[in-house]
């Protein structure tokens, strides 16, 4: 893995730009267009969890539309999504489900997930207990811990849809829906995230979307131009030099950052101007910063 080459000075920088990052973002606006939210409409733990896992899951394509299929799922279980997966069988899930299409998956997809989960949950109460199970049997290793959790989640019979909606970490992608649930569950809860799960917030890898990948690629936080685990993990470890025990704190905003365009995909002199992040972004340093905005157009801005 390559290792992270900015010197102390410009780490400190960084560090100062993403906490000022952090400061600004206005969380529970922002919740309200993220998936998470789904996961806050209810009290329970296990329904958070579960909830959380649909949500996650299926946090994929157009936003507006992974919403509308988050929605239609959960609407189909019910107030109580726990209860409802551990008290019937996956046939009758299916029977539910019929009909439910999202991008390449359909209902007996999200079936098997959920019977899946429903499993662990009457096996070990929580979602949470049977993750912390997995940790201690891998010797705390996350990396292992998840892809366990994923085999549970997939079954034994897993198909090809099965293996894309829950993927394996071993595989070397970057896992960025089963990473963005792991976040969701592990970290404090401050509004956004929930706490649920025993695990240390250090041990997180974040997850990895276009938007995290463009922005760190930005920062310096990696070089390279495929999003993969080993992508992920460079960034986690360069973010450990700025929080060793919640590296991943910064990733919300980070993700939104990008998602409302306040960070578009080509450099824009009227929003890149006014961004906090604006004087670490190499995208911005590495051009001569116009004079104005007839400038800016000459250059391409």
């Amino acid at each position: 893995m390559a290792q992270y080459s900015k010197n102390p000075f410009e780490v400190d920088g960084i560090h100062q730009r993403l906490d000022a990052l952090l400061a600004e973002c206005d969380a529970e606006l922002t919740r309200r267009r993220d998936p998470v939210d789904f996961a806050h409409r209810y009290e329970e733990p296990r329904d958070r969890e579960v909830a959380g896992l649909i949500a996650a899951s299926l946090a994929f394509g157009n936003a507006v539309a992974a919403r509308q299929s988050i929605d239609r799922a959960l609407s189909v279980l019910g107030p109580h999504p726990a209860e409802r997966i551990t008290g019937v069988s996956r046939a009758e899930l299916q029977r539910d489900l019929h009909g439910f299409v999202h991008r390449i998956y359909r209902g007996e997809h999200l079936a098997i997930l959920l019977s899946q989960a429903a499993a662990l949950l009457r096996e070990h109460a929580t979602l949470g207990r049977a993750f912390a199970q997995f940790h201690a049997e891998s010797d705390g290793d996350f990396r292992e811990a998840l892809a366990r959790f994923a085999d549970a989640l997939r079954g034994d019979a897993a198909s090809r849809s099965m293996r894309h909606l829950v993927s394996d970490p071993r595989a070397g992608s970057a896992c960025k829906r089963l990473l963005l649930y792991a976040r969701w569950m592990i970290r404090p809860a401050d509004g956004v995230d929930l706490g649920l799960w025993p695990i240390a917030p250090r041990e997180l890898i974040i997850p990895v979307d276009t938007h995290v990948h463009r922005i760190s690629r930005n920062l310096g936080l990696t070089r390279r131009r495929t999003a993969s685990w080993v992508t992920a993990e460079e960034i986690t470890a360069a973010l450990r030099r700025l929080d060793p025990d919640d590296p991943v704190k910064y990733d919300f905003a980070l993700c939104h950052l990008g998602v409302s365009r306040d960070c578009p995909s080509r450099p824009d002199f009227a929003k890149c101007e006014r961004c906090v992040l604006q004087d670490v972004c190499e995208v911005w340093t590495s051009r001569r910063t116009p004079s104005s905005t007839k400038e800016a157009g000459q250059l391409g801005l």
